[in-house]
């Protein structure tokens, strides 16, 4: 007995023993230092503002193909751009492009803010009301006009509308339900890289009736002549006001959509230039992935600085060895990809940051977005304390210089080829890591070797994930298993 007794003993020392070390194993596989390529990227900030934008005008081989009753399991494809690629930045110089994108993701952020504010607050689309703004024949003929800003983080795919398709750049945003193109004739449309799609030379064009389903679905609509107008605000000045209908969309070297509801924008305003119209990927049911009966859809956001390419793809399963975390969504509010989190870590090691911080509460508030449309990530404020902090304790190396903008925490880095920081972490349910790349944290504000911490606190409960951490990485929404998958590397 006492030889039983002893042997337990042992058995049980050895799994204690075995279980710490697959403990510590975890955490030293998660390197605590990397290093950015600061030549490297001031070589990039200096060659943005001459690169010539593309002139993509091919024509897409195509055939027609109805929507699935259920989940397809065949692949649609789309090219993605950065907007720099398609559309040539007039800023005098990298800092003031910065600035410029800097200061339309604080209204992005804003915009998204206010939206579940809205959602939880109890406020309805009976309750909003759209602009009251008659679209007189006289008014339709006026000139474009162009958008405000050219110093957006959005990226672009070539989509063709209508029949014969018509191809146009348009945004994609994971932030957005309903897709909309600008449309001839127009009372108010800003400056875009392609024609005004015009709705009277396809055959495809129909407008929807008040009583449809679609049209119903939409937060703020309008009814004229048993026709569905539509108008979507997004919170920085920019909107879209039109008619709503259903059209073919063509995706790039694939099948013709049919059947697609679209807006149609008479009058649009704001910072949009270059593209066309949006593509909208949230999770409402107007999204397109929710009206092609998608079960899945990725993209991998290519540097903005560059004129690369990357694919916006549909129905593809999330790439073997990604790290995956749930996906989850807001019963106020269905639009947004909320990411199942538990944590934040740097230099291979955990914060201490309550699981709370990354979690919806009972009323809806707070949790965290993944989303293509910001370009900086942003916490909650203690969260953001707590990060920069760790890394600035890390970095006490490098020269430290003044904040720029919305970023407190900067060095200069002009002296310097390379150099090494600590390594930034999002952690997951089951000991699952995502390992940023430096690059991804710490960026140029100018060309004169000036790098900024890109995170940023917000007063407000949501946190977001931005395209500047996403850069690089392909980010899948496997819609029927709830899952969110980052795949580095993945472009």
């Amino acid at each position: 007995m006492a030889e039983k007794g002893f042997l337990l003993c042992v058995l049980f020392a050895f799994f204690c023993t075995w279980g710490v070390s697959l403990v510590n194993a975890r955490r030293l596989s998660l390197p605590r230092t990397t290093v950015l390529d600061v030549s490297g990227s001031i070589r990039e900030s200096l060659n943005v503002l001459s690169l010539s934008p593309q002139n993509e005008q091919k024509e897409f081989q195509h055939q027609e193909r109805s929507f699935p009753s259920s989940s397809s399991s065949s692949s649609l494809t789309l090219s993605l751009h950065s907007r720099t690629s398609i559309h040539k930045p007039s800023h005098k110089d990298y800092k003031s492009l910065v600035l410029a994108r800097l200061e339309r993701d604080s209204d992005r952020v804003r915009s998204l803010a206010t939206r579940i504010d809205l959602a939880i607050a109890g406020i309805t689309k009976s309750d909003l009301k759209p602009v009251e703004k008659e679209l007189e024949a006289e008014a339709l003929e006026t000139p474009l006009v162009s958008g405000a800003s050219q110093g957006s983080g959005e990226y672009f795919s070539r989509v063709g509308i209508g029949s014969p398709p018509k191809h146009v750049y348009m945004v994609v945003d994971t932030g957005s339900d309903v897709n909309w193109v600008q449309c001839a004739p127009c009372a108010d449309c800003y400056q875009q890289a392609d024609p005004i799609f015009d709705p009277s030379f396809s055959s495809s064009y129909a407008p929807l009736t008040c009583e449809t389903h679609q049209c119903k679905s939409l937060d703020v609509s309008e009814c004229r002549n048993d026709s569905c107008l539509y108008e979507v605000s997004y919170g920085d000045g920019s909107y879209t006001v039109g008619d709503f209908a259903t059209e073919t969309v063509t995706l790039d070297g694939s099948a013709s959509l049919n059947n697609v509801a679209i807006g149609c924008g008479h009058d649009n305003e704001g910072l949009f230039v270059g593209a066309a119209g949006l593509l909208g990927l949230g999770g409402g049911s107007l999204s397109f992935p929710s009206q092609i009966n998608a079960s899945s859809f990725s993209y991998c956001l290519v540097n903005r600085d560059t004129d690369s390419a990357s694919t916006l793809e549909f129905n593809s399963p999330i790439p073997p060895h990604s790290v995956t975390a749930p996906l989850l969504r807001n019963n106020q509010l269905d639009t947004f990809y909320y990411l199942g989190m538990t944590g934040i870590g740097v230099g291979g090691q955990m914060l201490s940051i309550p699981r709370s911080s990354f979690e919806v509460d009972e009323s809806g508030n707070g949790g965290i977005i993944v989303d293509s449309g910001t370009a900086v990530t942003r916490l909650q404020s203690d969260v953001y304390n707590s990060l920069r902090d760790s890394f600035v304790r890390g970095t006490q190396h490098l020269p430290s210089t003044s904040g720029v903008a919305l970023f407190d925490t900067c060095y200069d880095l002009s002296s310097r080829s390379s150099v090494e920081v600590p390594t930034v972490s999002f952690h997951f349910p089951d000991g699952k890591y995502l390992a940023l790349p430096a690059k991804n944290y710490l960026i140029p504000v100018d060309s004169a070797g000036t790098f900024c911490f890109a995170f940023a606190p917000t007063t407000s409960p949501l946190s977001i994930i931005g395209n500047v951490q996403q850069q690089g990485t392909r980010v899948s929404y496997d819609l029927t298993n709830s899952l969110v998958g980052f795949s580095p590397n993945g472009c």
